[in-house]
């Protein structure tokens, strides 16, 4: 049997290769393994190793990688370490790392440094600020690259990597939107003490290449999420440097009827939150592609999203610059139409991980990898 090892250090993340790791885990062929570490071990976010607990998958190993507030490149080396030692105990025959978090990059680093062929989930994406750079970069670290559509397997050729190392295989959360295992919003709104009708939710992480710009921009967000006298549902930011310039603001939430805070939610609860939501706000991913599949609106602030959707021609995505007056407007002007997107897959990227891995196509590419380069035409210049 091949050792197929996880990493995950986000709520996120973890929601995203959920399928994937069942996937694995059923298969007679392979052996699943997971490395816990980064926001899943800090009790601020809600301890959300639990929550991979409560899926009861075998093999798993929870490493403290990080304090609060601590420095990425810090944590990175920490990270590094401690999967390094991890590694050379298991000594797994495949790492898989997901996005563009530093943990995904800690474990392309080790797998590279040590001969162990590395696969990528979502990679060829445009993520904005330091987190497109880490993506990018642990596409030149990876071996095998498993993405979500045909534009980012031609980011990734663009990269110099070799087109038969790439799979579409759709974006893996998609899998559990459209399953018919999500809880119901009744549910939902029980277990997390929810009491609007009508909600939107709100998710705004920080930009780390605008920090010095932060604490006055999220107090413009809070300034007009105030103002607009609606009912929102709040989740904590994730754990980047000026988090705690974000969560500081969001102290002036307390004592109002209107809003509930959370450090963070259950992935499947945290899906039938947003189908049900009038729309989202803040600068995450979700917005522009869970919210997608849900056909749920979204305000997008700032730039961390950049490139990800054409500003100018998205009926869904509202862009808005960090302005109390630019998101009052677009709030207002939220109505509960809906758009659909269906680019990112179709909810069956588990299946078509697992036959590659149960195929031999990957186990032949070889871990020396060499760059493909291209002529000014865009022509393959040499294989």
């Amino acid at each position: 049997m091949k050792k197929i090892l996880f990493l995950t250090g986000t709520r996120a993340d973890y929601g995203k290769i959920k399928s994937l790791m069942k996937k694995v885990d059923s298969s007679p062929e392979l052996e699943l393994y997971i490395f816990i570490t980064g926001m899943h071990m800090l009790s601020k976010y809600g301890s959300t190793w639990k929550e991979i607990a409560k899926d009861e998958f075998q093999n798993t190993y929870h490493f403290v990688n990080q304090q609060q507030n601590a420095k990425m490149d810090v944590a990175l080396s920490t990270t590094i370490l401690g999967l390094s030692n991890y590694v050379n105990e298991l000594r797994p025959d495949l790492i898989v790392v997901h996005g563009d978090r530093l943990e995904a990059l800690a474990g392309a680093i080790v797998g590279a440094f040590n001969n162990i062929k590395v696969a990528h989930i979502e990679g060829g994406e445009i993520s904005g600020t330091i987190d497109e750079s880490i993506r990018h970069s642990i596409t030149k670290l990876s071996h095998i690259h498993f993405v979500s559509n045909e534009e980012a397997k031609n980011r990734i050729i663009q990269l110099g990597e070799v087109e038969q190392s790439i799979f579409v295989i759709g974006s893996p959360d998609i899998d559990v939107m459209l399953s018919n295992e999500l809880p119901s919003i009744e549910m939902v709104k029980d277990r997390y003490d929810i009491k609007f009708d009508e909600y939107s939710i709100v998710i705004y992480h920080p930009v780390t290449t605008q920090i010095e710009e932060l604490a006055e921009n999220a107090k413009k967000l809070v300034d007009a999420l105030v103002e607009s006298n609606r009912k929102y549902v709040v989740i904590f930011p994730n754990n980047d440097e000026g988090s705690n310039l974000i969560l500081d603001e969001y102290k002036r939430f307390d004592n109002r009827d209107n809003f509930k805070v959370f450090p963070s939610m259950r992935f499947e609860y945290f899906l039938t939150l947003l189908k049900h939501s009038e729309f989202m706000i803040g600068n995450s991913s979700a917005g522009i592609r869970e919210a997608g599949v849900y056909g749920v609106s979204a305000i997008d602030i700032g730039d961390r999203q950049f490139g990800r959707y054409n500003k100018n021609n998205s009926k869904r995505i509202f862009h808005v610059d960090n302005d109390r007056n630019q998101i009052l407007k677009a709030i207002d002007e939220q109505n509960g139409f809906r758009v659909f997107s269906q680019e990112f897959g179709d909810g069956k990227s588990d299946e078509k991980f697992l036959s590659i891995l149960e195929s031999n196509d990957i186990w032949n590419l070889k871990v020396q990898k060499h760059f493909i380069d291209f002529n000014i035409t865009g022509e393959k210049a040499y294989v």
